[in-house]
């Protein structure tokens, strides 16, 4: 460990022990994100101290915790912030993402639905406690859509080229947002945690804001490292839908499958430009957490994911020869 960083956990290590008044025993960086979040462990009991990459992000982060964590259990409780310092409860170190592996088909859809049903709590939270009108709108500006409805492009490289019949700017003006709801966003699979407890909580909320609401499933169901085929994920969705919302489902449900048919294109964006530097390679073992695995697997997993959303709106049914096409190349190419 590099000076820098050993001065940072002594830091730490020294605001934690005058916070919670007594001794530190160990402070461990968490393996995800070593540089944001540490581990305090005292005699009795261990909680987390994170520093987001700026200010504005951790007194985010607190600022949400703070609202929902007493109302709301399925999110770290907010024990306090000093000097820049968030300290929230400790969930563990059981990441959905790997856990879900671990596990045959019954019991992959049960943690899914625990993933999806945790998602609507705590917004069902925000709606309670009003933080939504305390966090920023995300995807306001022009760039923001553009690079998310013209991401289809990206597809060109292994099929056929985006049919004509794709109208660019009818997505755009669906994916524009009338009615605000609170997103944690950055719901992958890795931010979610098996506690001690039995139950699925969620953390990482340092990039919460207002859409729609339906983006944090799509990060949910068009993550690489799922195994579960589409037409289970959105089935479960259907089960677990939130009906107090005010939100008709089949209204939701459109959206959501636009939205993850695009932001399945982004990720494998992601997939292929790493590929294209590095070639394909597997990083199921030590994949960071904003950061995709680089293999075959899962870029055929995201075209199948967002071959089936976009069949679901005739306004991406367009895309889904692309998807099958894309997901047949990428299997010759790599030799999977």
């Amino acid at each position: 460990m590099d000076g820098s960083v050993t001065d940072r956990v002594r830091l730490i290590s020294g605001l934690a022990a005058s916070h919670f008044g007594k001794d530190v025993v160990a402070v461990t960086p968490l393996k995800d994100s070593p540089f944001s979040s540490v581990r305090i462990q005292f005699s009795d009991e261990a909680v987390i101290a994170s520093q987001r990459r700026s200010f504005r992000r951790t007194h985010l982060e607190a600022l949400v915790l703070e609202q929902l964590s007493p109302v709301c259990d399925d999110v770290p409780a907010y024990l306090g912030m000093t000097d820049g310092i968030l300290f929230q409860s400790d969930l563990g170190g059981i990441r959905l993402d790997k856990e879900v592996m671990g596990h045959d088909r019954a019991d992959q859809l049960e943690l899914a639905a625990e993933a999806c049903a945790s998602i609507f709590r705590f917004q069902a939270a925000a709606r309670q406690t009003g933080v939504g009108r305390l966090v920023p709108k995300i995807g306001t500006t022009q760039e923001w859509m553009e690079n998310l409805v013209c991401s289809v492009d990206a597809l060109q490289l292994f099929s056929s080229g985006i049919p004509d019949s794709f109208d660019y700017q009818a997505v755009a003006d669906k994916m524009t947002v009338t009615h605000w709801a609170f997103v944690k966003w950055h719901c992958r699979p890795s931010y979610a945690v098996i506690c001690d407890d039995g139950f699925l909580r969620w953390n990482g909320f340092e990039l919460s804001g207002t859409r729609h609401g339906a983006e944090d499933l799509a990060w949910l169901l068009g993550d690489e490292s799922w195994p579960l085929a589409p037409e289970d994920l959105i089935q479960v969705v259907k089960d677990t839908y939130d009906q107090t919302s005010g939100v008709p489902f089949d209204d939701y449900a459109e959206y959501l499958a636009i939205y993850t048919a695009l932001h399945c294109v982004q990720r494998f964006k992601l997939i292929i430009m790493d590929a294209q530097e590095h070639g394909w390679h597997c990083e199921m073992e030590n994949t960071h957490k904003e950061h995709p695995g680089v293999d075959p697997v899962f870029a055929s997993q995201l075209c199948q994911v967002g071959a089936f959303m976009a069949d679901r709106s005739q306004l991406t049914r367009a895309l889904v020869p692309n998807f099958e096409l894309t997901a047949r190349t990428i299997g010759t190419i790599s030799g999977s």
